[in-house]
């Protein structure tokens, strides 16, 4: 019987992780590509009669992983499955700093993390999957600072800027084809994460909003990663998904 396909980068924490825990289900064949395996996942994929694969990938190296799913997707071929689905999740923020006083090296690798790899990645996906006649989509997993600036966040505001007008772009191309892949750029509300600490940890002499970010957590304002994985993949089961490339959960 054909699987659903699902592809998510950062899939090892956070609301990657809930993601993938949701997304284990039968009928279901899901490609996690992370830093680390999560041995958990492949428990829970065993006792949900779901397919699993982890693939272990820096995607500071986004090209390197690109050619990878290309390859695996091409030699895999439309008939195993029903849909297919690709979920750029994966984002790092550099050191909390103006860009004054920001390292090159690490402003490198949040843009190609942040950037770089989902491009890369969707190209890879939606050229081995061109002539599959099956609904396909692209999920890219961008953030209200994309279209807020902040202080002392100009490289992670510019990599999800820039997904957001990438995704507009694709949705264009795709338009174009008789079976073009619905794409959407998607801001997944605030969440209580790892990258929630490190905004109220900062320094507050560099970052301006830091009360901003305490004051959301004290406020029980942060919604949990598996509550905002749920939003999101709710979402994405949307009979209009893709109608607006850049959308908001909080819109719904």
């Amino acid at each position: 019987m054909p699987q659903h396909l699902i592809v998510l980068t950062g899939a090892s924490r956070g609301m990657g992780l809930a993601m993938a825990q949701q997304l284990l289900r039968p009928g279901h064949t899901l490609v996690c590509i992370s830093r680390h395996r999560n041995p958990d996942l492949a428990d829970m994929a065993t006792r949900a009669s779901a397919t699993l694969e982890q693939w272990e990938q820096d995607l500071s190296h986004g090209e390197q992983a690109a050619h990878t799913l290309r390859s695996w997707l091409t030699a895999e071929g439309p008939t195993a499955f029903a849909s297919a689905t690709l979920i750029n999740n994966a984002g790092v923020i550099p050191r909390i700093a103006p860009l004054s006083a920001s390292d090159p090296g690490d402003l490198a690798h949040a843009l190609r993390v942040g950037l770089e790899a989902p491009m890369q990645l969707t190209a890879a996906f939606l050229g081995a999957t061109d002539t599959w006649a099956m609904p396909r989509k692209v999920l890219n997993i961008s953030s209200g600072l994309g279209r807020r600036a902040m202080a002392s966040q100009a490289a992670y505001c510019a990599a999800k800027a820039g997904m957001d007008h990438f995704t507009r772009c694709v949705a264009l191309d795709e338009a174009l084809k008789p079976h073009g892949a619905k794409v959407c750029s998607l801001a997944p509300g605030v969440i209580d994460t790892d990258m929630q600490i490190q905004l109220r940890g900062a320094d507050p002499t560099a970052f301006p909003d830091r009360q901003n970010f305490a004051n959301l957590k004290t406020g029980g304002q942060l919604s949990s990663p598996t509550e905002a994985a749920t939003r999101v993949l709710a979402w994405l089961e949307r009979a209009d998904f893709g109608t607006n490339p850049v959308a908001d959960v909080r819109d719904a």
